[in-house]
């Protein structure tokens, strides 16, 4: 059976993610770190939101396409060169999912909707933006959280959880209070959002 648009984007997309040269690993296995994170958005996103549309499904898991092409150092190393760095990102991410769903037959409107998603447009007002923000935080807290909290101190991590608080809704909160947190992470969190 020949494989749909759906299907032929999110394979174009993993094999774009699947040249990352970064790894990651896993239980002793060591996978392109861009692929292992869209994977586990997809994962997220459809626990978090079963009925999500391909829409929303084809920007999360494009999240982070290609994003080790642009290295963080070629911005300032302050604040002002990250949010540079990020929306650069961004526009990258959004600009290259396009181009593939413009070369598997999907239409203006349609990718114009995926492009606006991973863009975040109207974040807090257009509901998909706001899941793709939520399984962002989730994917985060779930599977990077503990290492990252491990490399820096309370104060810093507690300011970093404050401000991915801010950015969930109500439902994203819910279902990052059930995550399996260790007691000292939990700890953290709760410290944040008291």
């Amino acid at each position: 059976m020949k494989p749909t648009r759906f299907e032929t984007a999110i394979a174009l997309i993993d094999k774009a993610n699947s040249e990352d040269t970064n790894t990651y690993e896993v239980a002793g296995m060591n996978y392109p770190k861009e692929l292992l994170y869209s994977q586990r958005m997809t994962r997220k996103l459809l626990q978090f939101e079963p009925n999500a549309s391909k829409a929303l499904q084809i920007a999360a898991r494009a999240q982070h396409i290609c994003r080790w092409k642009i290295a963080r150092n070629e911005y300032p190393m302050d604040r002002v060169g990250y949010l540079k760095w990020r929306e650069t990102l961004k526009k990258m991410h959004a600009n290259l999912t396009a181009e593939i769903l413009k070369q598997v037959g999907f239409d203006d409107q349609f990718t114009d909707r995926v492009k606006a998603i991973i863009l975040k447009k109207l974040i807090k007002k257009n509901e998909e933006s706001q899941t793709l923000e939520d399984t962002i935080c989730l994917v985060f807290l779930d599977y990077y959280f503990e290492e990252f909290a491990a490399k820096h101190d309370d104060e810093k991590i507690i300011d970093i959880l404050k401000k991915t608080w801010v950015k969930m809704s109500d439902k994203g909160h819910q279902a990052a209070l059930k995550l399996p947190f260790s007691d000292k992470s939990l700890d953290l969190v709760k410290q944040a959002i008291s």
